[in-house]
C-alpha cells in the first residue's frame, strides 16, 4: 500500500511455476464509497483479509484512531462467529482511551453501514471482537485460485526467502536394518523439509553415518562368532541379520578373525539395506555424511584448534574441556580424555562446524527422545563457535509404542528382538507408514496399532483420507465414461454452489495455505495430517448430500460440482504430497450401497460413510 493509498502487488518467487494466474479485483475504501483497483494477480485470501483489514483501518481513522502497525484477523474457531474474526478494537482501544467493546460496537455498526465486497454482516463477540460473515461468493474465488494453481503451485509460497536449510534426520547407526522405531524420525524429517521446500527454503536432506566406534566393532566381531558358529560376544549383535551379513564375509576373514574387515562388510550391509528402505518410503538424502570423513581430513584437531583459538576450551585433570557454561549449559564438558581420545562431543560439534561452512543458514537436527540431554551442550557448542543459537534447532522425537496382535513389541538390535522398517512397509505399505507417524504432534508418546493400519476401514485414518481421493477421481471418471465434460471454469456458474456442505469443503481449502505455512513454521507436519482427516470428512460428507451426476442434477450445478470436485482434489494432492504420501486414484470401496449405485444411471452420492474416523 504506497503512501497514495493505491495497492500494489509483487508477485511472490515460487520454487515451482508462478504465482496464481488468477486476476481478481481489490477494493480500498474512500469518502466515495468502496473504490475498485485495477485488477490484480494474487491469492484469493489475501485479497479477502486485505480488504477487511483495509475497512478496520480506515474506519478506526475514521474515529480518530490510527494503526502504525498489522491488523490481525482470523479464522475464529467456530463457524458461528464467522468467517473472518479481529481484535483490533481490544488491542487499541486502552492506549486510545476507550473501552472496548464500545469501540468494537462502533466499528461493527460503521462497517455494516458500508459493507465491503462479500461481507453480508459484520458482528461483535465477547469483550471486543469484530466478526465478518462473508457472502458464498468469496468461496467462489477461492475455487477458481485452487483450479488456477493447480498442485505445484497452491499452498506455495516464499516464506522462506529462499534460506538455506539442512535437516539432519534418521542417522541411524550402521550396525543393523532399520526397525519400526526409526520410522517417526524418518518420516517426520522428510516431511518437514517437503514442508519447508514448499514455503520456499532451499532445503537439504542429510544423513550423517556414525561409522566409527566401538558399536562398529562389537558388529564385526558378532559377525565373526555367527560365522564360525560361536556364542556373539558379551554386548554384542544377536539379530538374526547378524548370521545373514556374516555369510558375505570371505574365508581369510573368517579364518584370521579379522574384526575389521568383518565390521566393513558389515557396514556396507547396513548401509544398503537402510537406503533401500528409505527408498521404499519416498526418502531421499541429498548428502550420506560420514564420520569416518572428519577423522581422515582432520577436521575433529582442526575444530579443536578453532575452539583454542576462540578461548573456549581449558586443559584441566589431562584432559581437554569446552567452557560450556559459558554458554548456558549446566557444566563444562569434556572433549579430549586424559588417554588422547575423542568424546562423542568433539566430532559431533566438528560435525556442525563442516555445516556452517557448507554455507547454511539454519541447522534442523531430528533426535531420539534419548538425546533431549545432549541438546544444551551442543547449542552450546554452536554458540562457541560464533554462530547464533537461532541457527540450531532439535526436534525431538517421543517414543513410539507398537502393537501387533494386540501386544505391545519391544525392539532391541543388541537382543535380536526386531520389527524391521521394512516389515512395517510390507505389512501396511509406504503411504500408511508415513501418515501414521504422522497423525500426531512429534512431543507427543505415539502407540501405533498395525492392525489397525492395515485394514481397509473407514476406522483406518490413512485409508479414509486417501479414499476421498479415490472418490473424487471416480466421479472424473465416471463423467468420462458417459461422456460428460464440464464446461470452462470461467463460463460456470459458481453461484450455485450454496448447500453447506460445498461451502466446507471450499472452507477448507481456503485454509491449506494457512495450515501448510502454521506447519513449516512450528515444524509440525502433523497440522496438515489433521487438516487431510478434517478436509477428507468434509469430502466424504459432500459426496454423501450433493450428487454430481445423478439424473436429477440439473446442468448448472452438475458443472460447478465437478469443478469443486477438481479443487478438492488440488487439496488433497497438496497435503498428501507434503507428507510424501501418495494419492491414489482407485481403492476398494467398502459401502456397497454407495458405490454400488456408482455403477448406475443414479451415479454418485447415493450413500457413503461421512463421519471422521476415531
Amino acid at each position: 500500500r504506497l503512501p497514495s493509498g493505491e495497492l500494489t502487488s509483487t508477485p511472490r518467487r515460487r520454487g515451482v511455476g508462478s504465482p496464481f494466474p488468477l486476476t481478481l479485483t481489490a477494493y480500498l475504501p474512500s469518502p466515495q464509497g468502496w473504490a475498485a483497483l485495477p485488477a490484480f494477480t494474487c491469492d484469493g485470501e489475501i485479497v479477502i483479509r486485505h480488504q477487511l483489514t483495509e475497512a478496520l483501518r480506515s474506519h478506526l481513522s475514521a474515529v480518530g484512531i490510527e494503526v502504525d502497525g498489522p491488523i490481525h484477523i482470523e479464522e475464529p474457531q467456530r463457524r458461528e462467529h464467522g468467517d473472518w474474526s479481529s481484535n483490533v478494537a481490544m488491542a487499541n482501544a486502552k492506549r486510545n482511551g476507550r473501552v472496548p467493546r464500545e469501540l468494537a460496537q462502533e466499528l461493527v455498526d460503521r462497517i455494516n453501514a458500508d459493507l465491503p465486497p462479500h461481507v453480508a454482516r459484520v458482528e461483535i463477540a465477547g469483550p471486543g471482537f469484530v466478526n465478518f460473515h462473508l457472502e458464498p461468493t468469496w468461496l467462489h474465488d477461492v475455487l477458481r485460485a485452487v483450479v488456477a494453481a493447480g498442485v505445484q503451485s497452491y499452498a506455495r509460497s516464499d516464506t522462506g526467502g529462499g534460506r538455506k536449510v539442512m535437516v539432519e534426520f534418521v542417522s541411524a547407526n550402521p550396525t543393523g536394518p532399520l526397525h519400526a522405531g526409526h520410522a517417526r524420525g524418518a518420516t517426520y524429517g522428510d516431511a518437514l523439509a517437503r514442508l519447508l521446500d514448499r514455503v520456499g527454503y532451499d532445503v537439504t536432506r542429510e544423513f550423517y553415518i556414525n561409522d566409527r566406534g566401538s558399536q562398529m566393532l562389537k558388529m564385526g566381531a558378532s559377525m565373526l562368532a555367527r560365522a564360525t558358529g560361536q556364542a556373539v560376544p558379551e554386548d554384542g549383535y544377536a539379530g538374526a541379520y547378524i548370521a545373514q551379513w556374516a555369510t558375505q564375509l570371505t574365508p581369510e576373514t573368517v579364518a584370521s578373525n579379522d574384526v575389521e574387515a568383518a565390521t566393513e562388510v558389515g557396514y556396507r550391509c547396513a548401509l544398503a539395506d537402510q537406503r533401500e528402505v528409505l527408498a521404499e518410503l519416498d526418502i531421499n538424502f541429498d548428502v550420506w555424511f560420514s564420520e569416518r570423513s572428519l577423522v581422515e581430513s582432520g577436521a575433529i584437531e582442526r575444530t579443536l584448534s578453532d575452539l583454542r583459538d576462540r578461548g573456549v576450551v581449558y586443559d584441566a585433570d589431562g584432559a581437554v574441556w569446552l567452557r560450556s557454561t559459558d554458554f548456558g549449559d549446566d557444566k563444562d564438558r569434556v572433549l579430549v580424555k586424559s588417554d588422547g581420545s575423542f568424546t562423542y562431543l568433539l566430532p559431533d560439534i566438528a560435525y556442525h562446524r563442516d555445516k556452517f561452512a557448507r554455507g547454511f543458514d539454519l541447522l534442523i537436527n531430528v533426535w531420539g527422545a534419548d538425546h533431549h540431554g545432549y541438546v544444551p551442550r551442543m547449542r552450546a557448542a554452536i554458540v562457541a563457535l560464533g554462530h547464533d543459537a537461532a541457527q540450531f534447532e532439535v526436534q525431538i522425537t517421543q517414543l513410539v509404542k507398537l502393537l501387533s496382535n494386540g501386544a505391545e513389541v519391544k525392539i532391541s538390535k543388541r537382543t535380536g528382538n526386531i520389527i524391521e522398517l521394512r516389515d512395517v512397509v510390507d505389512e501396511v505399505g509406504p503411504d500408511a507408514t508415513r501418515l501414521v507417524y504422522l497423525l500426531q504432534s512429534l512431543d507427543t508418546p505415539q502407540t501405533v496399532d498395525l492392525g489397525v493400519i492395515a485394514s481397509a476401514s473407514m476406522d483406518n485414518p490413512v485409508y479414509y483420507i486417501q479414499m476421498a481421493h479415490a472418490r473424487l477421481c471416480s466421479i472424473a471418471a465416471k463423467a468420462a465414461e458417459r461422456g460428460i465434460v464440464a464446461p470452462p471454469l470461467e463460463s460456470v456458474e459458481l453461484g450455485v454452489l450454496v448447500h453447506g456442505r460445498e461451502l466446507e469443503v471450499l472452507r477448507g481449502l481456503n485454509s491449506l495455505p494457512q495450515v501448510i505455512e502454521l506447519a513449516a513454521r512450528d515444524r509440525a507436519p502433523h497440522k496438515v495430517t489433521t487438516w487431510l482427516r478434517e478436509f477428507a470428512a468434509e469430502v466424504h460428507g459432500w459426496y454423501h448430500d450433493c450428487p454430481v451426476l445423478r439424473d436429477d442434477v440439473d446442468e448448472a450445478t452438475r458443472s460447478a460440482r465437478l469443478w469443486l470436485a477438481e479443487a478438492a482434489l488440488v487439496g488433497l494432492r497438496v497435503g498428501l504430497s507434503v507428507l510424501g504420501a501418495t494419492a491414489p486414484d482407485q481403492m476398494a470401496f467398502l459401502d456397497a450401497e454407495a458405490d454400488a449405485a456408482n455403477d448406475d444411471a443414479t451415479a454418485d452420492g447415493a450413500g457413503g460413510d461421512a463421519g471422521t474416523p476415531s
